[in-house]
């Protein structure tokens, strides 16, 4: 295996008293399958074929990988199966990604949810089969670790105790969210956003919340409940509000031959936090996640394809070294402030590192 280019990036931020985790994250972890290379999409009655697969750690382990590879230091709390799909992506997390997953359980008899992602034309169809986990026999007794900064996943009419217990210890909470399939769309159905430090819903989310009809909009109104809120954009970018400040940021996204787009949401979200944490201006932490998240789509699978500090550094090699005639003066003013945090690498870029099975048995010999 190729050694892993490390960079801290809160080295000149951290502290002998610091808490031990950088961040702390919760949730399900599924077994992806991802199929990419299809000219359509599946059609009823047919079968079709794909050029390309990958499988990795999926679900919550998109997020968690891209934090880690990034180099903060990740705990996550999972709930693993014990059949060979479960130990496969407890082994991939811990010791291929050195996560700690000391807060995680492997339950007997409970098998690992599985999604198969099929990509085309830069979008995707999944699908996918799991139960929820059983609960622990005994309620944790553990509170979650004192961390610099925590994930939250908000829901309708949901609220996790741990959440304000982890922000009542000083962690930064950062949350998503998801559809909201009742139609209400009622910001006072989050309860658990009172407790967030940052917001950062799609564009189509934040103006159903707010009933605006722009991004910026949006961004401005949810700035009113969270001190931090950043709506992303798609094609078009992200936007940020500081509400603390009133500082925005607004930054372009990057144009790339999209593979597959699975976790380019979790991997945007792992570079702002990282952002976040090392104190960048809101500008940087913007287009730092935004880079971040538009190498990620390069490649296929959501934890396989989150990039660390060798892609970017390779893509900043790259555009940097373009003839000046190729370059994009913004683009170079942009990103600028890479050259402080990477050096410089030949590595090929993009890189291709998503495997196609779960192992080979050794070959039979005699």
């Amino acid at each position: 295996m190729e050694p892993r280019t490390y960079i801290d990036p809160l080295a000149a931020a951290r502290r002998p008293d610091d808490p031990p985790v950088d961040v702390y994250l919760t949730g399900m972890v599924f077994l992806d399958i991802i199929f990419t290379g299809l000219d359509s999409a599946p059609v009823r009655g047919t079968e079709s074929w794909a050029r390309g697969m990958g499988m990795s750690p999926g679900g919550v382990a998109n997020m968690a990988t891209a934090l880690a590879r990034l180099g903060l230091r990740t705990n996550l709390a999972a709930a693993f199966g014990d059949d060979m799909y479960g130990d496969y992506c407890r082994e991939a997390l811990e010791l291929g990604e050195g996560i700690d997953l000391s807060l995680s359980r492997t339950i007997p008899g409970w098998h690992s949810p599985v999604t198969v992602s099929m990509a085309y034309e830069g979008e995707r169809t999944m699908v996918s089969h799991g139960h929820e986990a059983p609960p622990p026999d005994e309620p944790p007794r553990c509170p979650p670790p004192p961390s610099r900064a925590a994930i939250a996943s908000l829901a309708r009419g949901r609220s996790e105790p741990w959440v304000a217990q982890a922000a009542s210890h000083g962690a930064l909470i950062f949350a998503d969210t998801g559809w909201d399939d009742s139609g209400q769309w009622d910001l006072d159905a989050l309860p658990d956003l009172a407790h967030c430090h940052a917001f950062l819903p799609n564009a189509g989310e934040a103006m159903r919340y707010t009933r605006t009809e722009t991004p910026q909009d949006a961004a401005h109104a949810l700035a009113e409940r969270v001190p931090l809120a950043v709506v992303t954009m798609g094609s078009e970018g992200a936007y940020a509000v500081d509400g603390s400040t009133g500082e925005t940021a607004s930054v372009p996204a990057i144009s790339v031959s999209a593979l597959d787009p699975t976790g380019a949401g979790d991997v945007f979200v792992a570079g702002f936090i990282t952002g976040t944490l090392a104190g960048w201006p809101l500008s940087d932490r913007l287009a730092f996640a935004g880079l971040t998240a538009a190498l990620s789509v390069q490649e296929f699978g959501g934890s396989q394809s989150a990039p660390g500090w060798a892609e970017v550094s390779s893509w900043w090699t790259r555009v940097s070294a373009l003839p000046p005639s190729d370059q994009s003066p913004d683009a170079l003013a942009r990103y600028g402030f890479l050259r402080r945090l990477i050096p410089c690498t030949t590595r090929p870029w993009p890189l291709r590192r998503a495997v196609p099975t779960i192992g080979f048995r050794p070959a039979r010999t005699g």
